[in-house]
């Protein structure tokens, strides 16, 4: 083959390994999105079930998760400047290590009572609902679920922009983690209400990434590997479905 014949084909050819390198790379980068935001779908759900209506909560996801894409975009597009900016990743991880402390103060208090909260809402199959925002209008739970996200999207960016450098390949993982994140959330809304521990076991996860979250800013020579962080957040999600909430009652027949 002539020389001019294969400087002609040069163009196809990088764009064929570019192809190739979005079909290995994309799969990856889903992948990423959606092991890292396991217990970023629990503190969507329990947010919402603050609003009882199973309709609004829907909404709600819906509303919180676009806005939430929004902002996430914007956090990969800017990711450079804000994965270097320390105020706002310390603003995050005070964010989630808050989220944490509320539940599980929330947590304490009822044991504190003797547990009748606790017991109530086991006796009724149902929960106390201790980390959600009770009697919340639809406007303030759309706005923690989108402030929630970004807050976990510091975490989940900083791991997808080490994957690839490529913008529009980040950001279709991106999108693709949001959708994910949105059926995985309402599918979790459901079982917050059978297994007893699983919010906790949430809560406790996002107090890890906050964790994490400071490590880097303050000795990111102790920040543990990757794997580890995944080793511990299954150890709470396998505590977290180990039990069952007690089944409803049904009420003898007349």
């Amino acid at each position: 083959m002539e020389a001019e014949s294969i400087q002609s084909l040069t163009p196809l050819l990088d764009q064929a390994d570019q192809w190739k390198e979005v079909l290995l790379l994309l799969p990856l980068l889903v992948a990423l999105e959606a092991v890292l935001s396991a217990d970023n779908a629990i503190a969507l759900a329990a947010i919402a079930r603050g609003l009882e209506d199973p309709a609004r909560q829907r909404q709600a996801l819906n509303l919180g998760l676009a806005l939430a894409l929004v902002l996430r975009l914007v956090l990969i597009v800017a990711a450079q400047w804000v994965l270097n900016f320390w105020p706002l990743q310390l603003l995050a991880a005070g964010y989630l290590l808050w989220l944490c402390g509320r539940h599980l103060q929330l947590v304490w208090s009822e044991s504190g009572d003797g547990g009748a909260a606790s017991d109530e809402a086991e006796a009724s199959g149902g929960s106390t609902h201790p980390g959600s925002l009770h009697h919340a209008g639809l406007g303030s739970i759309v706005a923690t679920l989108a402030l929630t996200d970004l807050a976990f999207s510091l975490d989940s960016v900083a791991a997808a922009v080490a994957v690839s450098d490529r913008l529009l390949l980040v950001m279709a993982g991106g999108v693709i983690g949001v959708i994910a994140l949105r059926l995985t959330a309402e599918l979790f809304i459901r079982w917050l209400e059978v297994y007893r521990h699983l919010e906790t076991a949430g809560y406790l996860a996002v107090g890890l990434v906050g964790i994490r979250l400071l490590l880097r800013l303050g000795l990111p020579q102790a920040v543990p590997p990757e794997w580890v962080l995944l080793l511990v957040v299954a150890a709470l999600f396998v505590w977290g479905f180990s039990a069952r909430n007690a089944p409803l009652e049904t009420p003898p027949e007349p």
